[in-house]
């Protein structure tokens, strides 16, 4: 997705929750800083399924479903769940909010991970970033993308993950460990979760198919207009 479609959908999300773009462009500016062009004829996906793992609470329960798929993109700490259960991750997607060191391990053992800067994970990537394998980070950032970090689109790390896969040429997304109606989560993630919903809603338009997770959900969605 190319910044100008992204644009007035990242403007909506900041108005939404309040967030001041300047501080999403000055954490991108701090991961610039360790950020080197990333090789994704790596993570080419082309013809291949794509597991997108959740962190839902649900997941211990269905990671085998991943066992199948023949790349799998974890958000934040469903990488530590998938991995327990004795299967590789391709690619972790995070903002550095719970398992950092996770990320440190994946990156030393060769495995990319996408660390995402916004407004208030500065700290976080000052303190980890440089910690990282470099060659393996892929740097990104929901604001206007510079130099060797990358906006694919996306707003929460779950749905980074299934926007990264499809500019890498997936053929099929599944989706595991995901609920958007979590009860235990706070007021403010349960609006992130809804802005989730519709950024996958969006994908799977202008994919052209229906992802199952959204079934049963999507007249209750608000779509984002395809421009």
């Amino acid at each position: 997705m190319n910044f100008e479609i992204w644009e007035p959908i990242y403007e909506s999300i900041l108005a939404d929750f309040g967030y001041p773009r300047d501080g999403d462009e000055r954490a991108r500016d701090a991961i610039a800083a360790y950020a080197r062009p990333f090789d994704f004829d790596r993570l080419d996906c082309s013809g291949r399924s794509v597991a997108v793992v959740g962190a839902a609470p649900s997941l211990p329960s269905e990671v085998d479903r991943v066992a199948d798929a023949d790349r799998v993109f974890a958000a934040s700490t469903a990488a530590d769940v998938v991995s327990d259960a004795g299967f590789d991750v391709d690619l972790m997607v995070t903002d550095l909010d719970k398992n950092p060191e996770t990320a440190r391990s994946l990156t030393r053992d060769g495995t990319p991970v996408a660390a995402h800067a916004h407004g208030d994970n500065i700290p976080l990537i000052e303190e980890w970033v440089p910690r990282f394998e470099s060659s393996q980070v892929i740097a990104t950032t929901q604001a206007e993308p510079v130099a060797a970090v990358y906006n694919f689109g996306g707003f929460t790390d779950g749905d980074r993950a299934a926007f990264l896969a499809d500019i890498l040429g997936a053929s099929e997304l599944r989706f595991v460990g995901w609920d958007f109606d979590d009860p235990d989560v706070s007021p403010a993630k349960a609006r992130k979760l809804r802005w989730a919903e519709r950024l996958l809603h969006l994908l799977e338009r202008l994919r052209e198919e229906r992802f199952s997770i959204l079934d049963g959900r999507r007249d209750a969605i608000e779509p984002i207009p395809i421009e």
